[in-house]
């Protein structure tokens, strides 16, 4: 489930438009030519609402079940066949229209019409392809750090592209290595202290093709907190997290970092 829910991160996967290639909650998508704004993606899957609609994307297992933006209201679609042209069927009950962005169905029942679609085609397929290499990927472990409410995070000196952004501790979990032990590791490396692991925070969130974060939980045990190995650190609270400027992949974690703190 943590690589399928990996995988809804990615936008080309998921078959949305976005400014980001990773998604996170509060970022502006579009199904073919209906927007939408993020408003839920975890572990659980991925909803995005807009006056044209609701994309519902939820795991399913190894696979997702979608439901398409539409007006008024969603009807289960699973990844749609589309053909060529764009009214593939009029008259009669069920007229039906397919474009490159999915297929949009009309059926009458009685006096109502029901309206289904657009689903980004593909889904089901692309993401079957993208769990397959996630589930091989290597794990890059994050510590979200946590003391008397607030988070701690730590600016990159380098590369220069990333410099001046922030980040959580950790770093890539090494052959033999538990993802406790490496993040246990990159704490007494990075901050000169030790740690205390405890729960997975949020969606695995993919960096390449088969590398992944996953971030867990932490809490000092001993030592005082030192930038060994980065420009500088520092403790924010809940309503400063959104003000970070983040890398890509943590960004992605704000909402998740926000539950945690409370």
């Amino acid at each position: 489930m943590r690589a399928v829910a990996a995988a809804l991160v990615e936008a080309s996967v998921v078959g949305v438009k976005a400014p980001f290639p990773l998604l996170a909650e509060g970022d502006e998508v579009w199904v073919g030519d209906v927007a939408l704004r993020v408003v839920r993606l975890d572990a659980d899957g991925l909803v995005a609402e807009g006056s044209g609609g609701t994309l519902r994307i939820a795991v399913a297992g190894d696979g997702v079940q979608a439901t398409g933006a539409v007006p008024g209201g969603a009807v289960p679609v699973r990844s749609p066949e589309l053909r060529d042209g764009r009214v593939v069927r009029s008259g009669g009950d069920r007229p039906e229209a397919a474009s490159a962005g999915g297929v949009l169905r009309i059926a009458v029942a009685g006096d109502e019409v029901l309206v289904s679609g657009v689903v980004p085609e593909g889904i089901a397929e692309r993401v079957s392809a993208r769990v397959a290499e996630l589930r091989e990927a290597r794990v890059v472990v994050g510590a979200a750090i946590v003391a008397g409410g607030r988070l701690l995070v730590q600016e990159r000196g380098f590369p220069a592209e990333v410099a001046g952004k922030w980040e959580l501790p950790g770093g890539r979990v090494e052959p033999g290595e538990s993802d406790v032990d490496a993040l246990r590791r990159e704490c007494r490396e990075e901050l000169g202290v030790r740690v205390e692991v405890g729960e997975p925070v949020g969606v695995d969130v993919p960096l390449r093709r088969d590398l992944v974060l996953r971030v867990y939980s932490a809490s000092v045990v001993e030592g005082e907190v030192a930038a060994l190995e980065h420009r500088g650190v520092r403790w924010v609270g809940s309503v400063e997290l959104a003000q970070v400027d983040w890398l890509p992949a943590d960004r992605v974690l704000v909402p998740a970092l926000g539950e945690l703190l409370g």
